[in-house]
């Protein structure tokens, strides 16, 4: 579906250069937007968004033992 927007030049042009930035045209940037406000359950970019929120992790060679957790003394 097409849709017209009203949107001031200075806008437009501010919001191109964020889009390419991000390596994705307008189109796309405004597209995301409305997927992710409007509720779009896709799960590969539930995917994505989860890996950008996890981090690289910072465990520092520490791992997990079952051991020591129900170690009671």
């Amino acid at each position: 579906m097409n849709v017209t927007l009203s949107i001031d030049e200075q806008t437009v042009a501010r919001a191109r250069k964020k889009a390419n930035a991000l390596g994705k045209s307008l189109n796309q940037l405004i597209r995301d937007y409305l997927q992710k406000i409007a509720g779009d359950d896709d799960p590969e970019r539930s995917i994505e968004e989860f890996e950008r929120l996890s981090g690289g992790g910072h465990s520092q060679g520490w791992r997990f033992d079952r051991n020591e957790i129900h170690d009671r003394s």
